[in-house]
């Protein structure tokens, strides 16, 4: 059996597994679960926290560095997509429908409970608090989790030339292993990742059509039932296999654009037609507290007193453990479309332009939310909604604008397109693992994994199993978060060599020139060869390879 399929079969194998059990004995399977994170949370909630600040400060680090003119392909390549379509597709896969789910949602959440167990509820000060952790949970931290994977897998795929998978980043370390469990340990890695991949893509899947369901329920009365579920999911499951047939460059660009386009529309509907000013304040002073209290938001734990804890652990680990149990996904699916773009431009697209926008999301919608709470006439509608059924509170926000039929059908549309496009980008990038990271798998796996994954998706919805493999999956996160700190340091050390090489490559270039300003002037050729000085290279630095070279 080649790698490839023993990838693909052991896959299938171990999800059939889990979600057999997970089907079998939900609430056991959930308890189990429940229990578990809770105890991850308990133990290692520090490790989660000081990690996801530690890739922020990386990232940020490594773009400003001598590294950041590196392209994640050849030296001359350019970006495969515009950046409008490159944005389109990062939002689409790494927010997806749990942005619209929680823009609106957790804003109000967070007013009712606020992040502070002295802080009263549903105050003027609880709302400023609620905007303030809304903007941090979706902000750069959490992309910092999605890009730093991605980077990696993009510095290996375009500019290293090799299959995008796990295993091969971890190669220089699994090739010290005894020759006997390297085959084992690579097809473990990749069949791992897989697996957290499906299992996520499947929960998140799920969400969204009880989430549709709850509109149509809300809006046209549709039953809330099984067969209806099952409807929406057949018809979703027909759209995303037609967008897999399209293949990358059509299908899920297409879709892409038009998640953007709709969501701008509907943000800019609710600007325009809700509290503008209140909005504007609410975001700009937002921002400012993020921006802030960045630090302390992202270090904060409590171990002086018993409050606040549950809180954290419920919301910001919560987060950072989903983050990284998805990276595999979002991280390889944003590499496949980053090729061509330098380390700089690719950190700074991706840490800025995804948080803004997802900023701005939750500040138009959670601010709206917010003054009709503390100022309308139908105050404690939406929290009421929202703390009853979170799936249909946003229809529920709609009912209280102009043209709200129109407002929920948009509403339903983005949800209905951001899950197309997030099982269709999954069913890609898991075809990809399965095939040893080919750029281009072929159909019948992206239609196979497609089909599965929605079979996966109804079977735990009929048997009640959907929320504890949500928990579950994410305890994929802990064994995930010691691979990604393994890839950090193969990474950095490929760099230290990637510059080596460049550096040497430039040594033999001039090499029959005499050492002294012949030397400052290859240098100045290498300077424009990457459109800008780097200060960073010092005349020692190319001393020192040109004796290493002699030498």
């Amino acid at each position: 059996m080649s790698r490839s399929q023993r990838v693909y079969v052991g896959s299938a194998v171990v999800i059939v597994a889990i979600v057999v059990i997970g089907a079998s004995m939900p609430e056991a399977f959930g308890n189990f679960a429940n229990n578990a994170l809770d105890s991850v949370a308990h133990y290692f909630g520090w490790l989660y926290l000081i990690s996801v600040f530690g890739f922020v400060i990386f990232l940020i680090g490594l773009s400003m560095s001598r590294y950041g003119k590196i392209r994640l392909g050849d030296p001359y390549s350019q970006p495969e997509y515009s950046f409008f379509s490159w944005v389109s597709m990062l939002l689409a896969a790494g927010f997806g429908v749990g942005l619209v789910f929680y823009g609106l949602a957790e804003p109000v959440l967070h007013y009712l409970k606020p992040p502070y167990n002295d802080l009263q509820g549903s105050t003027a000060e609880s709302a400023r608090y609620a905007i303030q952790y809304s903007f941090f949970h979706w902000g750069v931290s959490q992309w910092a989790g999605f890009s730093i994977v991605g980077l990696i897998i993009a510095y290996f795929q375009f500019r290293k030339k090799e299959s995008g998978l796990v295993s091969t980043v971890l190669a220089p370390m699994t090739d010290k292993l005894p020759k006997s469990a390297r085959q084992p340990t690579s097809d473990a890695l990749n069949i791992f990742a897989v697996v957290a991949t499906v299992m996520g893509v499947a929960t998140s899947l799920g969400l969204g059509v009880l989430q549709i369901n709850g509109g149509l329920n809300q809006l046209f009365g549709v039953p809330d039932s099984t067969l209806w579920k099952f409807i929406i999911l057949a018809i979703m499951c027909v759209c995303y296999t037609a967008s897999s047939y399209s293949g990358l460059d059509k299908g899920i660009q297409y879709l892409s654009n038009i998640n953007m386009a709709l969501c701008l529309g509907l943000m800019a509907w609710v600007l325009i037609t809700g509290p503008t000013i209140f909005i504007l304040n609410t975001i700009v002073v937002g921002v400012g507290d993020y921006l802030q209290n960045f630090i302390a938001m992202s270090l904060r734990m409590e171990p002086f007193k018993d409050t606040g804890e549950n809180w954290i652990s419920s919301w910001t680990v919560f987060y950072w453990a989903w983050v990284i149990a998805w990276s595999p996904f979002v991280g390889t699916f944003v590499a496949r479309i980053s090729k061509g773009r330098t380390i700089r431009e690719y950190v700074m697209g991706v840490l800025i332009v995804p948080p803004l926008l997802a900023c701005g999301f939750i500040g138009v919608f959670g601010g709206a939310a917010l003054h009709m709470e503390l100022y309308g006439d139908a105050a404690g509608t939406l929290t009421a909604a929202v703390d009853n059924n979170i799936t249909s509170a946003l229809f529920t926000f709609f009912e209280m604008m102009p043209f709200s039929t129109v407002l929920s059908l948009l509403a339903m549309s983005l949800i209905f397109v951001f899950l197309v496009t997030s099982a269709d980008s999954a069913s890609y990038i898991v075809a990809q693992m399965t095939d040893e990271g080919s750029l281009e798998p072929p159909l019948y796996k992206r239609l196979s994994w497609g089909l599965m994954i929605s079979a996966i998706c109804l079977t735990l919805i009929v048997a009640g199993g959907l929320k504890g493999l949500q928990t579950g999956s994410l305890l994929a996160a802990l064994p995930f978060l010691v691979i990604l700190y393994c890839m950090i340091f193969v990474l950095v050390g490929e760099l230290k060599e990637d510059r080596r090489r460049m550096l040497l490559d430039l040594h033999r270039k001039y090499e029959s020139k005499p050492v002294g300003a012949d030397a400052f002037e290859a240098r100045d050729i290498f300077h424009n060869k990457w459109d800008e000085d780097d200060d960073d290279i010092e005349d020692a630095d190319y001393e020192g390879t040109r004796a290493s070279s002699s030498a």
